[in-house]
């Protein structure tokens, strides 16, 4: 079996995790599969190496940077000494190190003088967590008697356009990673950096949020894999947060279609980009619990042959705010929607949610919270006359969204929603469905919200 593996958070966190890891990607190998390996940084590197550039760019203190180089070294010497048992290996593994530790230090000292950073400059930083996580990761499995080797993502063969922090994998890339990682796969375990890559000019460029399993997913529908593993520290997508409700369960099996959604909505085990390149090649994807191997996860697959629950899960999205925007010039004029959003966009404000009224006296979205301001500011500003007759916003919501492929063409599922939660007396401020019925989210108020998730959690059965 054909698989490639994406390890990260507390999977890589430090040496003892990494032998963890090599020692199960041991096991597999054992057992005949051929694996490629995806790894994100140690834990807490990236957020280090991303505060550090910050600082020194604004203080151009050469000093901060000798004393945070010295603490990232020992972190990573520690886990040297940890993961990997061979001394000649060790020495081979600190000298990559040292080389990729000591470009980031002159790197670093360069922003200390010319006192600003880039996004290019923020995208070379970053990609070091992964750059020096990765020799690690390959000497781990080294020491334990099977081959392998290092690669950064641009090294492997994906190459992106230059639109650093959140760049967009060409299709060139597909071709490029199987005549570089193919021939290795049986004999030899491949290392890739998760997150980064390189352009067409060979610049380090990055993925965006959740990268390592972007990256994971590229990797996969590249090398025609039979499934793509996601490893984590949870057992798979969940019913629901088990914080709000414990009876919470893990999904064995869902669609791409409701994996998307639920991501969307809040549930953060994957982000929607990271699984579209498996949609493309129609490979499923599994998420899995790095510390608890056995157990199946959740498989995400195209479509299931048979849907059982008509509902899959109940997610809850907090640290957002309501916009409401109305007034009697909106009603029957042309293109009002477009200008809202026009300029909410040119403000760098993302839209979550949006419903109208079909009187088009009004129109209520919901936006991140930190976006408030300076969406409602850009509103105002956009119309100043007399034509909006108020802007009202509320950041005490939160939004409710129940996701199941199973919802598509049944009556009654929206009804027995709200049902419930009236008998709740939980009060709905706004409603939205999609036309795909995936989904039907709503807003709440905050206090109301974990009840409302554990009512309809109960109501759809889900801990059956």
């Amino acid at each position: 079996m054909r698989i490639v593996m994406k390890f990260g958070g507390t999977s890589v966190a430090n040496g003892e995790k990494i032998r963890h890891v090599a020692e199960l990607l041991k096991r597999y190998h054992d057992d005949g599969n051929e694996l490629t390996v995806v790894t994100s940084a140690l834990g807490g590197v990236t957020d280090g190496l991303l505060n550090t550039a910050n600082e020194v760019s604004v203080s151009g203190k050469v000093a901060h940077v000798k004393e945070f180089i010295a603490d990232l070294k020992k972190k990573h010497y520690d886990a040297i000494n940890i993961a990997v048992d061979s001394d000649e290996l060790k020495s081979l593994c600190i000298e990559s190190i040292d080389k990729r530790v000591d470009e980031l230090e002159k790197a670093l000292i360069g922003i200390c003088y010319l006192g600003e950073l880039t996004p290019r400059s923020i995208d070379y930083i970053s990609s070091y967590g992964e750059r020096l996580a990765a020799p690690i990761v390959s000497c781990s499995i080294c020491s334990l008697g099977i081959d392998s080797k290092s690669f950064t993502g641009g090294e492997a063969g994906i190459v992106t356009d230059s639109n650093y922090g959140s760049a967009k994998v060409l299709e060139e890339s597909y071709t490029r990673i199987d005549e570089r990682l193919s021939s290795l796969l049986g004999r030899s375990i491949p290392v890739v950096t998760g997150f980064i890559a390189h352009n067409q000019q060979d610049i380090i460029t990055t993925l965006g949020r959740s990268g390592s399993d972007f990256s994971a997913s590229i990797l996969g529908a590249a090398l025609k894999a039979d499934e793509i593993w996601l490893w984590k520290e949870v057992h798979g997508i969940m019913t629901t947060d088990p914080k709000f409700v414990p009876e919470a369960k893990c999904i064995p099996q869902i669609s791409y279609i409701e994996a998307m959604e639920l991501s969307y909505f809040g549930a953060k085990v994957l982000h929607p980009r990271t699984i579209e390149p498996a949609i493309k090649h129609k490979i499923p994807v599994r998420v899995k619990n790095t510390f608890e191997p056995d157990f199946e996860g959740t498989l995400i697959v195209a479509e299931q042959n048979q849907i059982e629950d008509v509902v899959k899960a109940v997610t809850l999205i907090s640290r957002v705010a309501l916009i409401n925007i109305s007034g009697a010039g909106m009603v029957g004029a042309i293109g009002t929607a477009a200008r809202v959003f026009s300029v909410l966009a040119g403000a760098g404000v993302n839209i979550i949610m949006i419903s109208q009224g079909s009187s088009e006296a009004n129109m209520t979205f919901v936006v991140n919270e930190d976006h408030l301001e300076r969406a409602v500011a850009a509103i105002r500003s956009e119309f100043s006359n007399n034509f909006i007759g108020d802007v009202a916003y509320d950041r005490d919501i939160c939004v409710v969204a129940v996701v199941g492929a199973g919802m598509d063409g049944i009556p009654g599922v929206a009804g027995k929603v709200f049902y419930a939660l009236g008998n709740g007396n939980i009060n709905v401020i706004m409603i939205s469905q999609g036309s795909s019925q995936h989904n039907i989210s709503f807003v709440v108020s905050s206090e109301d919200a974990i009840e409302a998730v554990q009512i309809l959690h109960r109501e759809f059965e889900l801990e059956k």
